[in-house]
């Protein structure tokens, strides 16, 4: 999937429809005198459901058509016949997707099953005809009910990606490299910062034929929880991964703080980030020599001593096998 392609908030607006008139109409047949009133009951607007679909993992089918309109009731008929209701609209979406309203941010709800409905605009009920209102008084009524019109709303759908480990780290931190190393996904790779703009997700083959998903996160700076660059429009995917994985090259200044800076972005954002299960990566160690990782190693264990961390290199492969079977020992825990 190209990084175009994946489109994770859009805005849409959507119409229910009306509901169909009650008829008014009057039974008149040959050799049945004052047949009365027999107008039949105008049917109800179409409604917009949201719905789940595991198959898709992006919501680029709603960049380019954003207005959905349900379909109108029709009205009732003689002989006490119903109208048609108006064509329901299912709006597919994929697992993961936070509905808002957009006039007023408030939360409506999350889709996160596979076939899940949830319907968001109802539409109008159907007028009652005249048959209704026959009594003793009025024995020929006249007058029916005209249908419910349909609900309008504007909507804001954000995807939060699902997956079972997020990558976490500062732009240029290697995340992309170790996504194409451990996946079959090409995610853009380049020398300078922000070269992630998007999610990428991958699928990392693990032995007899297991499987997870690892999801490269665009890189977190400083300030991103108060919304700095593009803090919160990154930060919102991590919420849905089960590990998180951070990524601190080797060549950092200082890696034990460089690990407190993104801890306390995801502390400052949403504190139910920290329960989640956590490892810590030092990417490019393939710039180290041994004498030179063994001090590295003595000065984290200090520091590091609620979470575990190896040194990898994607370039030469150290250290990719261990990380794949940490990450399935952590999310098998």
């Amino acid at each position: 999937m190209t990084e175009g392609n994946f489109v994770d908030y859009v805005k849409i607006h959507v119409s229910s429809g009306n509901g169909g008139k009650g008829s008014t109409h009057l039974r008149r047949e040959k050799f049945v005198a004052m047949g009365g009133p027999d107008g039949g009951d105008g049917g109800r607007g179409g409604h917009i459901v949201i719905k789940g679909n595991k198959n898709l993992w992006t919501l680029v089918h709603y960049k380019f058509k954003r207005h959905f309109k349900a379909g109108h009731g029709e009205h009732g008929g003689r002989q006490r016949s119903t109208g048609a209701n108006g064509q329901d609209i299912y709006l597919e979406v994929p697992l993961g997707t936070v509905v808002r309203d957009t006039d007023s941010n408030e939360l409506l709800f999350e889709i996160t099953e596979d076939g899940e409905e949830k319907t968001v605009a109802k539409g109008g009920l159907g007028g009652r005809g005249n048959w209704h209102f026959k009594s003793s008084v009025n024995q020929t009524p006249r007058y029916a009910q005209p249908g419910i019109e349909g609900q309008v709303k504007n909507l804001t759908l954000e995807l939060k990606v699902l997956a079972d480990v997020g990558l976490v780290g500062f732009p240029n931190a290697g995340k992309s490299t170790l996504l194409s190393v451990m996946t079959s996904a090409k995610p853009k790779i380049a020398d300078y910062e922000f070269t992630t703009l998007k999610p990428n997700l991958g699928i990392v083959q693990y032995r007899d034929f297991k499987s997870f998903v690892m999801a490269d996160i665009p890189g977190i700076i400083e300030g991103a929880a108060e919304g700095k660059g593009l803090g919160h429009y990154f930060l919102r995917h991590i919420e849905r991964n089960a590990t998180l994985l951070f990524l601190i090259p080797a060549d950092s200044k200082d890696i034990s703080k460089e690990y407190e800076i993104l801890l306390d972005e995801l502390r400052r954002y949403n504190p139910e980030l920290l329960d989640k299960q956590r490892l810590v990566a030092i990417s490019k160690s393939d710039m180290l020599d041994d004498e030179l990782t063994e001090e590295i190693d003595r000065s984290l264990k200090d520091d590091f001593k609620d979470v575990d961390y190896l040194f990898i290199s994607s370039v030469s492969q150290k250290g990719i096998l261990e990380l794949k079977d940490k990450l399935w020992m952590l999310l098998n825990d």
